[in-house]
């Protein structure tokens, strides 16, 4: 087997495994905010870990980078505590498709960012995934969790979405293991002081729970997405990142004994196919101007 395609299976395997953290929401007795906690104080031990390993070290190649990454970090922070919560609220389905409402946004937002406009497409491809989002929404009431869960994943995704316009223009010249390093300790120093009894006073089975969420389903994956792109084209990774609510609403359904409704499924359909086709639309973008 040559290296594509071992780094395309070993791909598939890491989107597998990021769906999968979907999966902890509803397995680990906690709340959103004290998951994020313990995921991601063993994150960190890990990547350091494979950093420091593989010869590489934490040292800020240039001074500003470390207001940056401080950044990065809180907004991550907030967008796992905001993902792992629209799962509590209404289910892994609900969930991971708001939160998949993030390439559409980030191309909404990147105007900002980058000097060029939006076109038509664009819009379109918004109007699209907030058709799906609607089709979704039971009432227009935060009585109803399910609503709530959908809003608090479209926050996830525009949190989301700014923590990645900023990592690609002033944080891009660190390897992804490295920079998820730094970010995975600012998560853990934010959110220390705000843990709750429960989690110190967990059973040894949630600890196991957590373990695994922040080994083999937070610092794994990241660690062989930084391996694949040394071998794939940033369109394939894009391409099948896209295929994680897929993998996640998979699980869930097996693991959970979720059923999502029709409603769910053809709006998680068009929220994806939007997705894809702002991830194919981008990398067409990018090869024309190079």
């Amino acid at each position: 087997m040559n290296s594509v395609k071992r780094s395309l299976i070993s791909l598939h395997l890491a989107v597998v495994l990021l769906g999968a953290t979907a999966l902890f929401s509803r397995l680990i007795p906690l709340s959103a905010l004290d998951i994020t906690l313990g995921r991601s104080v063993i994150a960190f031990v890990v990547l350091a870990a494979i950093v420091l390993l593989s010869g590489g070290s934490f040292r800020f190649q240039r001074p500003r980078d470390m207001g940056i990454g401080l950044l990065l970090g809180v907004l991550m922070a907030a967008h796992w505590v905001t993902y792992f919560a629209a799962m509590q609220y209404s289910s892994v389905s609900v969930g991971m498709i708001a939160l998949f409402t993030f390439p559409v946004l980030t191309v909404l937002l990147e105007p900002f960012f980058e000097r060029h406009r939006l076109v038509w497409q664009d819009v379109a491809s918004a109007l699209v995934v907030f058709s799906g989002i609607w089709l979704i929404v039971p009432e227009t009431s935060l009585g109803n969790e399910v609503t709530l869960g959908i809003i608090v994943g479209v926050i996830s995704a525009i949190l989301y979405s700014f923590r990645n316009l900023i990592h690609r223009k002033y944080f891009s010249h660190y390897g992804g293991a490295q920079a998820m390093g730094y970010q995975t300790l600012v998560i853990s120093l934010c959110l220390v002081a705000f843990g709750s009894d429960s989690l110190y006073q967990a059973e040894a089975f949630t600890y196991w729970q957590l373990l695994l969420l922040g080994t083999v389903c937070t610092a794994a994956p990241h660690a062989i997405i930084a391996y694949t792109l040394t071998h794939l084209r940033a369109k394939t990774f894009s391409l099948v990142a896209c295929m994680q609510p897929l993998y996640g609403v998979l699980m869930a359904m097996l693991v959970l004994n979720e059923q999502p409704n029709w409603q769910t499924l053809l709006g998680g359909a068009l929220v994806i196919s939007a997705a894809v086709y702002e991830t194919l639309n981008a990398q067409r973008l990018h090869s024309r101007e190079s």
